[in-house]
């Protein structure tokens, strides 16, 4: 047989199958006795083959007859006999078993609850930590305290060369920049000891966005490339975007020569309106000019 024939096969025995079973769900709902259609022989040969039951469970005070005891198959009792009630009792019982901790475990609720106390712990303990670090003060050394930058001499023989051009000396501790003072200060800067010693300390932060200026040595100035704000070598403004001046730290000279930088105290001043230094004194590193 090909395979179609075969899947023809199936479904004709299928669609039997399924003819077969409605049929039958449909005379179980009719209602319909089919043993009253039975004739009286199929009947007699029916109770012929009886086969022992167990006995049915009555009450003590009913005696058990014999043929109640003992019925055909398909055969009903009379329809004046009760048939006999059966008591069934079912009893059930619950135990309770306590079980250790070490048994029992971590239920998902406390697992939970340790994983979020331990989170929120650790960040406390982080966000105090950064509190503490932030507002304990210096007692010495770092930016923010009091910075030796060395003597006096020593700063000046670097920062000035031989051809008088000026190289400002970068102390990274201070995060400044060591420039030799005019021969005369600007009004702005008077009584605010931003001057010692014919020295000056400068902030190596633009004024504008806080980008690090560096030193143009042909222009004799400061010259920010993040967005071209120009200062002359004492940080005094030129041109561009910066608001003010270069901010500057307080300075003082120690008994023994040396340079101290106050990194806690930060001088603003506004634009001179009379620059102390002339500016620019050569060709600009960015921007032209």
């Amino acid at each position: 047989m090909s395979g179609d024939q075969l899947l023809l096969v199936g479904i004709a025995v299928l669609a039997l199958a399924a003819a077969i079973g409605a049929f039958a769900i449909a005379a179980r709902r009719s209602g319909v006795d089919w043993r009253s259609s039975m004739s009286g022989e199929t009947r007699a040969a029916d109770r012929s083959s009886a086969v022992e039951l167990p006995p049915v469970p009555v009450a003590a005070d009913e005696p058990v007859s014999e043929e109640s005891a003992v019925l055909p198959i398909g055969a009903a009792p009379e329809a004046d006999e009760e048939p006999a009630a059966v008591a069934v009792q079912v009893e059930t019982e619950q135990r309770l078993v306590e079980v250790s901790p070490e048994e029992a475990g971590v239920t998902r609720r406390q697992f939970f609850n340790r994983a979020l106390g331990v989170t929120f712990g650790t960040f406390s303990g982080l966000l105090g930590t950064s509190f503490l670090a932030f507002l304990w003060p210096r007692i010495s050394g770092g930016f923010g305290s009091d910075v030796n930058a060395g003597a006096v001499s020593d700063l000046l023989d670097q920062a000035i060369n031989d051809d008088g051009s000026v190289t400002p000396v970068f102390v990274p501790e201070a995060r400044a920049y060591v420039v030799p003072g005019p021969d005369a200060l600007s009004e702005q800067f008077d009584a605010r000891s931003v001057e010692a010693a014919g020295v000056m300390a400068i902030w190596q932060k633009c004024v504008h966005l806080g980008c690090r200026v560096p030193w143009c040595s042909t222009s004799q100035g400061f010259e920010c490339p993040c967005h071209g704000s120009k200062y002359n070598s004492i940080g005094e403004y030129n041109a561009g975007p910066a608001p003010r001046n270069l901010d500057r730290f307080a300075v003082e000279v120690t008994d023994g020569g040396d340079l101290i930088i106050k990194t806690g105290t930060v001088v603003e001043t506004p634009r001179a309106f009379q620059p102390s230094v002339s500016y620019p004194q050569g060709p600009s590193c960015i921007g032209g000019g």
